[in-house]
């Protein structure tokens, strides 16, 4: 059974599967991170926190892979919501992950990876459609919870933006939609650690829960989603999927 990775950037992402973790896990301490590898409900997991931005959560990655062996990746947490159609709350699943950052031109074109003659990389099909699935299930559970009708939060699937700037002002996250008007949402992680696995060969995949529209309110937004409900969407979504065994891979 192969074991799969799970990453966030920031502790409160991952805590309620950190808890959730047999008691027989164990924490290797490696280039400043802790690594938790054992079993979460019933399948062998490594999770660890990469930290915020696209050199941590690549160096994250190269590790997950070259020290323990992971046959899939997923990378969970928070993002701006971009497009008109992604509110607060709804849940992001990546088809396509790019860095929005990137620029060498004139030596490349623009957002190009260099040397690798990509812009977008692509995650797993079958990982990413379980994802959707399991989110899918669970924001339809949430809109009724407690017997009271709320907003029904909604699930997508497409371009994820990536880059090393927390998008907070109006003007910012205009310019990104009119310079990527397909990318859904916007985040600092998803695409660096999807180049680290698609030049080792590793499937992955990213989903995202909105926290915010990537604005003036971006700050206190994300803090409050950040401390009251991100971890209750990433155990939400990942718990049945793990219980069925359907993440455990090759």
């Amino acid at each position: 059974m192969g074991r799969l990775a799970i990453l966030g950037a920031l502790h409160e992402e991952i805590a309620d599967l950190l808890a959730a973790m047999d008691s027989g896990a164990a924490v290797h301490r490696i280039a400043m991170r802790d690594f938790h590898v054992g079993t979460l409900w019933g399948t062998p997991c490594v999770i660890a926190l990469s930290r915020i931005g696209k050199v941590a959560a690549a160096a994250t990655a190269s590790i997950v892979i070259r020290e323990f062996g992971v046959s899939r990746v997923i990378f969970t947490g928070l993002a701006g919501g971009l497009h008109a159609d992604v509110e607060v709350g709804d849940v992001v699943v990546a088809h396509t992950l790019m860095q929005h950052d990137m620029d060498a031109r004139p030596l490349f074109g623009q957002h190009e990876i260099p040397l690798l003659g990509r812009v977008r990389f692509e995650a797993d099909a079958g990982l990413s459609k379980l994802l959707q699935d399991s989110a899918a299930d669970f924001v339809r559970d949430r809109g009724v919870a407690d017997g009271a009708p709320r907003v029904q939060p909604r699930v997508h699937a497409g371009l994820i933006a990536t880059g090393d700037v927390f998008v907070s002002r109006a003007e910012e996250a205009q310019a990104l939609r009119e310079r990527l008007p397909d990318a859904l949402c916007v985040e600092m992680e998803g695409a660096a650690m999807a180049q680290i696995c698609y030049e080792f060969g590793i499937p992955f995949a990213v989903m995202r829960v909105i926290s915010d529209r990537a604005d003036h309110a971006a700050k206190a937004d994300f803090t409050a989603f950040l401390e009251n409900v991100a971890r209750v969407y990433t155990a939400g979504i990942l718990a049945p999927l793990l219980k069925s065994g359907a993440l455990s891979g090759a």
